[in-house]
């Protein structure tokens, strides 16, 4: 029997949870972030079915999206509610005979399954889905994880869609290359310089081509990538994170050095109790800076030996900051602890002048 890759995404999953514990918003237009307060500075979560209408997409400031759509109720973020209800849905996939599940998120997963008609399995799954949780999903079909990914776009929402190698350039030969997973507005653009402008031309462009543009490895996959082609395994070995982070978009910017190093002692402080919950010591420090109005600056340093010291952690990540002399007001800051991976390698490096910087 054929191999099937099934990929499950749940709809409107954060804005569905938060509906199930209050009826009285469905068929609203519901915008999840940050504390809920849309006057403050924030980003969306999540929106409903009711609220995209109006615009409102994910990781737009949710200021944005009260301008756009002022009658929508905002609601604060509440994770635990968002884990638990994740836990079952993927308890539930686990439970279809003979899958393997492949969780990529709270609200999605990749499930393997060896059956003659993967359709009757990604109808179970909804059916069992709903019956566990009250929520809806939608389902991809395909033959490789690529094009199952993309083929659940097409089901949305509450629907299935199949798509193969065979219907692979029926459906997506003429779409923008943008259409693709794993292909965002830069590579597009960065495409379109070289005339590739649809899938179909991705598909059919040049090894060489593409290798000058993106590299040995990046331009070879992007091809791949074209023709829905890839991995098709789904692996249900245990997500290991491989770093912990923490950010916070201040209400009111930072305007002097010491009110940001105040706040990066404290982000440290808290990503050390991440870390330190998993038994592995940081390796790499990222530090992510939004200066006032929007402009962001990522930075990172690999550490001359592993620690889970918060003192350390904290003093590179300002060192990081002080390095982009940039006088100007921050109104984001994040720590991130880049750990060291579970099987203990960890190489050192090489380090120059006094400070023994890499």
């Amino acid at each position: 029997m054929p191999r099937w890759v099934l990929h499950v995404d749940m709809d409107q999953f954060i804005a569905a949870v938060e509906v199930l514990r209050r009826p009285e918003l469905a068929g609203l237009p519901v915008v999840v972030g940050g504390r809920g307060d849309p006057t403050e500075r924030a980003v969306v979560s999540t929106a409903s079915y009711e609220a995209r209408v109006f615009g409102v997409r994910s990781g737009m400031p949710l200021r944005t999206a009260l301008k756009r759509c002022p009658e929508a109720v905002f609601l604060p973020v509440d994770k635990p509610a968002y884990d638990a209800a994740s836990a079952v849905v993927m308890d539930t996939l686990r439970a279809v005979p003979g899958a393997v599940v492949e969780v990529l998120g709270w609200d999605e997963a990749f499930v393997g399954i060896t059956v003659e008609d993967p359709d009757d399995v990604a109808h179970r799954i909804q059916r069992d889905v709903l019956a566990a949780t009250d929520l809806h999903c939608s389902v991809g079909i395909g033959d490789t994880k690529v094009r199952a990914k993309i083929a659940t776009e097409f089901g949305k929402p509450r629907g299935t869609f199949r798509l193969t190698r065979e219907t692979w350039t029926e459906v997506m030969g003429d779409k923008p290359t943008q259409e693709l997973w794993g292909v965002g507005s830069r590579i597009s653009q960065r495409l379109a310089t070289l005339g590739i402008l649809t899938v179909t031309d991705l598909a059919t462009a040049e090894d060489a081509l593409l290798a000058t543009e993106f590299g040995p490895q990046s331009g070879p996959w992007l091809r791949e990538l074209g023709q829905g082609e890839g991995a098709s395994e789904v692996d249900d070995t245990p997500w290991v994170p491989r770093a912990h982070g923490r950010e916070t978009t201040y209400q009111r910017d930072l305007a002097t050095p010491d009110e940001v190093a105040g706040a990066v002692r404290s982000l440290a402080e808290q990503v050390v109790e991440d870390i330190t919950a998993e038994g592995r010591a940081c390796a790499r420090v990222h530090l992510k800076v939004r200066f006032v109005p929007f402009f962001t600056v990522n930075r990172s340093r690999k550490l001359a030996e592993p620690t889970s010291d918060p003192q350390v952690i904290a003093r590179t990540a300002l060192d990081l900051y002080e390095r982009l002399d940039d006088a100007r007001p921050v109104r984001l800051l994040g720590v991130r602890a880049e750990m060291v991976p579970p099987d203990g390698g960890y190489d050192a490096p090489r380090t120059h002048g006094r400070r023994g910087m890499p």
